[in-house]
């Protein structure tokens, strides 16, 4: 089991080679959520997030003999950005092991900082149970990206310099992969300020720690997809899940509507890029999952790696959660004029049609009836009430209706 002393001597070791992140409030948010809140900007770091405070640590603690070896680590893309980038750095050979399924701007990055990239399996732990393998057969050191107390220590880094930028804090939210990164920040934060909370986010889709808490111990979980692909662990780490088990308050999780509504919340009203799994922590504060009202809230951006043909897609996502785009089918008479009356009342509606198709014949619909689907740019959830209220009115058959 680690200790603070343990993260005090990671912080001494790397606090000159790591960027110290900013903890800015955001107005906006804060008056959103009702809360003071704060958001914790590890997406600037060097390699886009925090995995760098722990990586380097685990580096500067190698025997000669292992540096000379070489290293190896699995990770679904910003852990082993982080291991490439400080070992080039450190004249380390790197190998690391990434899923198919990585985004190809860490694949690319990885291969940039020089390390050697092997792509094998679908998720992390096909790409771990690969590493382990290469690890013995090369005489490789295994870099974990969360099961090492040298990682956690690293991770916990963030909660010494939560303290010093912020003392008043009442509650921090963490995302939750593996486990190291809120096992580290929980044991420093709550060191330094006993009385604060400290939450931790998984995806509904992955939620292995919170597997684990309820069987007492690490369990692997079924596979699952979630846009929160770097905290897509199916068993934590042994390490982290004593920490947890000690320190963090309460473990929740959030959905994928959420979690891209997150995405998009920062992209347009803090102007911060954020990958699925850095926004979930924002998820939870602005689904209300946990109660915080009027306090100092800390939130961790983990990161900002993520591919730009997945924002698209993440952006719409978050539209729809939001409320701003819908979708309609409606059936009208298959008669000249029809669709002119429909799409003349979306207009007199405030709506803009991004997306308009009919079909006939397929379907319950009576002959002489078409089936006419619209996609719609709204101001909002109560916009779209509004105009389903009103084409009830106006007698138009809706078949979708909520």
């Amino acid at each position: 089991m680690i200790t603070f002393v343990d993260i005090e001597e990671a912080r001494e070791r790397i606090e000159d080679q790591v960027y110290l992140s900013p903890f800015p409030r955001s107005e906006t948010i804060s008056g959103m959520t009702g809360n003071r809140v704060f958001f914790k900007l590890e997406n600037l770091q060097l390699t886009g997030s925090f995995k760098e405070r722990g990586a380097l640590n685990r580096l500067l603690t190698l025997t000669p003999q292992e540096v000379r070896r070489g290293v190896i680590a699995a990770s679904a893309g910003n852990h082993g950005m982080a291991v490439a980038y400080h070992s080039r750095r450190l004249n380390i050979a790197a190998t690391i092991v990434m899923p198919t399924s990585a985004p190809l701007v860490r694949v690319t990055r990885v291969r940039q900082y020089g390390a050697e990239s092997v792509l094998c399996g679908g998720d992390y732990d096909s790409a771990l149970a690969e590493a382990l393998r290469m690890s013995n057969e090369r005489n490789l050191t295994f870099i974990s990206a969360f099961d090492d107390p040298w990682i956690v220590a690293g991770q916990g880094t963030i909660g010494v310099e939560l303290y010093e930028q912020n003392p008043d804090l009442d509650a921090m939210i963490v995302p939750v992969g593996g486990g190291g990164l809120v096992a580290g920040i929980a044991l420093a934060i709550k060191t330094l300020i006993p009385k604060i909370r400290v939450i931790g986010v998984q995806a509904e889709a992955v939620p292995s720690m919170k597997a684990a808490l309820e069987a007492g111990a690490p369990t692997q979980i079924p596979a699952s997809t979630t846009i929160a692909d770097g905290i897509a662990v199916r068993a934590v780490g042994a390490t982290p899940f004593e920490l947890v088990k000690n320190y963090v308050d309460e473990i929740v999780t959030v959905s994928e509507g959420e979690i891209a509504n997150a995405v998009l919340t920062l992209l347009e009203i803090e102007k911060t890029v954020a990958e699925g799994a850095a926004a979930v922590a924002l998820a939870t504060l602005l689904n209300k999952k946990v109660s915080l009202a009027g306090k100092n809230v800390g939130i961790i951006i983990s990161g900002g790696n993520i591919d730009m043909n997945l924002i698209s897609r993440i952006i719409e996502s978050g539209l729809i959660q939001d409320g701003r785009l819908g979708r309609f089918a409606i059936v009208i008479s298959d008669r000249p004029g029809s669709l002119a009356r429909l799409t003349q009342r979306i207009a007199d509606l405030g709506a803009n049609i991004l997306q308009i198709s009919q079909s006939r014949g397929f379907g319950e619909m009576a002959i002489g009836e078409t089936e006419v689907e619209l996609i719609l740019e709204t101001t909002g959830a109560e916009h779209i009430q509004r105009i389903y209220q009103t084409l009830r009115i106006d007698k138009f058959k809706i078949k979708n209706e909520p």
